[in-house]
């Protein structure tokens, strides 16, 4: 599976856990900021730096995912492998 379409189905898993997630451009902040969930009144979102290679995104939001709960979501094995599998390393 190529690291844009995997990171596209973590993006929809995390959608469906209650998750959205927000590609920004981190660099034009002016700070030292990197992705990351947060909460924003009373939504989780997580805020990714869309300068990132698909494969770091990847990454990243699979660590994110490490600590949800996803057993009431179907998410498909090569996905779930990923996530369960790697680290969340990307």
């Amino acid at each position: 599976m190529k690291k844009k379409e995997l990171y596209r189905h973590l993006v929809d898993a995390a959608s469906r856990i209650g998750i959205r997630v927000a590609e920004q451009n981190l660099r034009v902040t002016g700070v030292n900021a990197k992705s990351g969930l947060c909460q924003v009144k009373g939504e989780y979102v997580y805020i990714m730096d869309k300068k990132l290679p698909d494969s770091e995104k990847a990454g990243l939001l699979a660590q994110c995912l490490q600590n949800q709960s996803l057993d009431d979501i179907y998410i498909i094995p090569a996905v779930r492998e990923f996530i369960d599998n790697t680290g969340g390393r990307p």
